[in-house]
This record gives C-alpha cells, structure tokens and sequence, in this order.
C-alpha cells in the first residue's frame, strides 16, 4: 500500500515538474518571439530609435532642426552614428544654438555621421575583421568614415577632416536602421572655419 502510495505520488511530483518545464519553455519562447519582434522593430523608424533614448535628445532636436527627420523617417536602411548629449556640451559656448538656427550647415555637420547601410555591432565586426581592423564607411554627403580600433579597445571613427569618436553604444534599431551612440561631434573640415584650438567657431 506504502508502495503504491509512493509510486502515485512520485508520478504526480513528475507529471508537475514536467507541466511547469513545460510552461517555463512556452513562456520563454513567447517572450524570446515578442523580445524579437520589439527589438528588431524597436521603433517605427530611424528617428523613433534616435529618440527612444535620453541620452541622444540633442541629436534628436539637431535632426529636426536640419530638416532631415522626414528624409530619415522613409528610404534607407540608415545607420546614424548619433553624437550622444555629453558631445553636443563639448562644442564652443554658443555653437549648438547658432547651429539649430543654420539648418543647412546643421545638415551638412550631421550627414557626416549618417552612412546608407545597415550597420549593427556585429556587422562592424564582421566588417573590421574582414578589413584585418579597418573599415571605411560613406556618409550621405560622401565623405569617408573609417572605423578602427581605439586605444581604449573601443571602435573609433574618424572622419576625413582626421576627427575622431568613440562608440559607446550600439543597436538602437528602428524599422529602416539602427542608431549607434558616439562620444563626440564629427565636425567636417569645410563646416566653418576652425579657431586656434582647432574647433570650428
């Protein structure tokens, strides 16, 4: 009788665990297949992936300001290595502000962190490891970008005009391209004459 008792429990104790295996599993595809669907469509567009993050709220405003949110909302894939908000202070006292009132040269400044492509983390280091560490990227203006490894062992961008950023954040996806967060701005060589400390004025 004890046997039986034991066995019927036994079974129960199993038929439990195996039922709450089994939902775990369930569970965790439905959250991998919905953590898939919001990650890879994190946001409407590339611009909604620039914006979902506070850090990146000055590169959203200087976006707008330049007349590129709407180019930027269709067409692509795009990949935007975005200056985060720390890189906009870096500037000259005054410069952001004259900048938003400038859209066209506003526009030139940030087509030199935009480049037509999808470029995620792991496809930059697909990219470097082809190129045996170096990649070179075009900007929608034409410029080169060349992506390197940094001494900080970071990626690194450096534009034509020998100026250079770090990438401290990766893959802020939207539906038409991704949003990578960069350390400083990428002021093109021809976007102003440069003051004695080699930033334009």
């Amino acid at each position: 009788m004890k046997k039986s008792i034991l066995t019927v429990s036994a079974s129960l104790v199993l038929s439990v665990t195996a039922t709450h295996v089994f939902a775990q599993t369930q569970d965790t595809t439905k959250k991998t297949t919905t953590t898939t669907t919001t990650t890879s469509v994190q946001a409407d567009d590339v611009v909604g992936a620039l914006n979902s993050n506070p850090d990146y709220t000055k590169a959203a405003a200087a976006v707008k300001a330049a007349g590129l949110e709407a180019s930027l909302k269709t067409g692509g894939p795009y990949t935007i290595f975005a200056p985060n908000n720390n890189a906009f202070n870096k500037l000259p006292a005054g410069r952001l502000d004259s900048l938003m009132k400038d859209p066209a040269k506003l526009a030139t400044i940030l087509k030199g962190h935009i480049v037509t492509g999808h470029y995620n983390k792991a496809e930059i280091i697909k990219a470097l490891t082809a190129g045996k560490g170096k990649a070179t990227l075009t900007t929608l203006d034409g410029q080169v970008l060349t992506l390197s490894i940094s001494p900080n062992k970071t990626l690194q961008l450096t534009n034509a005009a020998g100026r250079t950023a770090e990438v401290t954040l990766y893959d802020l996806i939207g539906a038409n391209g991704i949003v990578n967060g960069i350390t400083d701005v990428l002021i093109p060589a021809n976007a102003t004459p440069a003051s004695s400390n080699g930033m334009p004025e």
